[in-house]
C-alpha cells in the first residue's frame, strides 16, 4: 500500500544513509567513485551521469508524478531543452498558444536552428487540434493551467487524441504541482517542471525535472541529459528536497489566499479582468488603466514586483515587459497579454496584509487621478 503524497514529501530523503541513521540525507559532493575492480561499480561512477543526493531527489519525483522515472535538470528549461532533443529535423508538435514566454523563446529557436515545426493553437479546441495532425506530428506539448491566461485544458481529452494518432503528450505542470494534478495518471507520457518555482518554493534554487511514464523514455532522456550535462548539483537537490517537504501545507495556503484575493479583485472597481481557475495559488488580472501600471508596481510594500511564482513570498509579474516580452507586440494582444495584465503569485502571507497592501496601493493611484483630472 503506497502512502499519501504529504507522506511521501515529508519523508523524502528518511532511512536513505543506514550507516548513521542521518534523517536530513546527505549531500554528497564526490564528484567520483571508486572502482573496486573492471566492472564493479556501486552504481555511481561520474556525478554529471549520477549522484547519491540527485538520485534520492529523482526518486522522490517519480513517486510524487506517479511515473517511472524522473530526471533533475538545472533548470526548467534545460529539461525542456533535453525533451525537445527527443525530436528531429522534420518533426512537428501542437503547443499551448498560451504559454511561458521562455519556452516560447526556445520553440522558436529550435524551430530556427534544427527544422522542428511548432504549431501554437488553442488546445481546447478539438478541431484546431485535429487540423494541425498529419504525418510529421510527433508530439503535443501543453501547460494547464497556461502561463499567464490561466486557461485549463483537459489532459485526458488530449490524451485520447494522442493514444489515437500515437503521439507523446508533454505536460508543464509548474503551476499545479502533484499536489493539484498528475497528468501521468490522466494520460501525459511526459511531466515537466520548473523545480524553482512551487517545488523549491522559497525563491533560492533553481531547478528542473521531468518525469517520464516509462522506462523507455526515461532511458532516451537520461542518455541525453548525460550528454548534454545539465544536471542538479548536490547541494541543489539537498535544497529541493528539504522545500518539497512542506509542498502540501504551502500549496494549501497559496490556495487560500489567492481565492480570497481574487473575489477581492473581482469586486474592485480598478480591476477589469481576474483570471483564477479556483484552485492553485497563480491568478492573473488587467487593471483598468495602463499608464497605471508602472505606479501600482512601484508603490506596493509587502508584494514583491520580480519574475518569477511559486515562492512563499507574493510577487507580481508585468508579462509584457518580463515573462513574455519575446512574444511579438500583436501577437500578446491576439492571445490577451494585453499591457494591462499582470500575473500575480500569492505568496503565504496573512492575506490581509497582501489586500491591505493592494488596497493601499489602488487608493493612491485614484487619489492622483481625482488630484489630477
Amino acid at each position: 500500500m503506497k502512502n499519501h503524497i504529504d507522506t511521501i514529501l515529508v519523508q523524502s530523503g528518511n532511512r536513505t544513509d543506514a550507516v548513521t541513521g542521518a534523517i536530513s540525507p546527505a549531500i554528497q559532493l564526490s564528484t567520483a567513485y571508486e572502482h573496486k575492480g573492471i566492472g564493479q561499480s556501486t552504481g555511481f561512477d561520474y556525478s554529471r551521469t549520477g549522484n547519491p543526493t540527485r538520485a534520492i531527489l529523482e526518486d522522490t519525483l517519480a513517486k510524487l508524478e506517479e511515473g517511472q522515472r524522473a530526471l533533475a535538470f538545472s533548470s526548467g528549461m534545460a529539461a525542456i531543452q533535453a525533451v525537445l532533443n527527443l525530436f528531429s529535423t522534420g518533426d512537428e508538435l501542437i503547443v499551448s498558444q498560451d504559454l511561458y514566454g521562455g519556452s516560447y523563446r526556445l520553440f522558436l529557436q529550435f524551430e530556427k536552428q534544427y527544422g522542428i515545426k511548432f504549431h501554437f493553437i488553442d488546445i481546447r479546441d478539438e478541431s484546431r487540434v485535429m487540423e494541425k495532425l498529419n504525418g510529421r506530428t510527433k508530439a503535443i506539448f501543453l501547460e494547464t493551467p497556461t502561463n499567464p491566461l490561466m486557461n485549463e485544458i483537459s489532459i485526458s481529452s488530449v490524451s485520447s487524441i494522442a493514444k489515437e494518432y500515437k503521439l507523446l503528450l508533454i505536460v508543464d505542470n509548474t503551476f499545479y504541482t502533484p499536489i493539484l494534478q498528475k497528468p501521468i495518471t490522466a494520460g501525459a507520457d511526459i511531466v515537466v517542471h520548473s523545480a524553482t518555482k512551487y517545488l523549491g518554493g522559497h525563491n533560492d534554487v533553481l531547478a528542473g525535472a521531468v518525469i517520464v511514464k516509462s522506462e523507455e523514455l526515461g532511458e532516451k532522456l537520461f542518455i541525453i541529459q548525460n550528454s548534454i550535462g545539465a544536471v542538479l548539483s548536490p547541494f541543489d537537490s539537498w535544497l529541493l528536497l528539504r522545500g518539497m517537504k512542506t509542498l502540501s501545507l504551502r500549496m494549501a495556503r497559496h490556495e487560500e489566499n489567492a481565492r480570497d484575493i481574487s473575489e477581492y479583485l473581482v469586486n474592485h472597481d480598478c480591476v477589469t479582468d481576474v483570471l483564477y481557475t479556483g484552485k492553485g495559488g497563480m491568478l492573473s488580472f488587467r487593471i483598468s488603466r495602463e499608464e497605471w501600471v508602472g505606479p501600482f508596481l512601484q508603490k506596493l510594500k509587502v508584494i514583491t514586483f520580480a519574475e518569477s511564482l511559486g515562492g512563499v513570498e507574493s510577487f507580481i509579474t508585468y508579462p509584457a515587459t518580463q515573462t513574455h516580452s519575446d512574444i511579438p507586440e500583436t501577437e500578446r494582444n491576439r492571445l490577451g497579454i494585453c499591457n494591462r495584465l499582470l500575473r500575480f503569485s500569492v505568496g503565504i502571507e496573512h492575506v490581509d496584509d497582501i489586500i491591505r497592501d493592494l488596497e493601499n496601493v489602488f487608493n493612491q493611484l485614484k487619489g492622483e487621478v481625482l488630484i489630477n483630472g
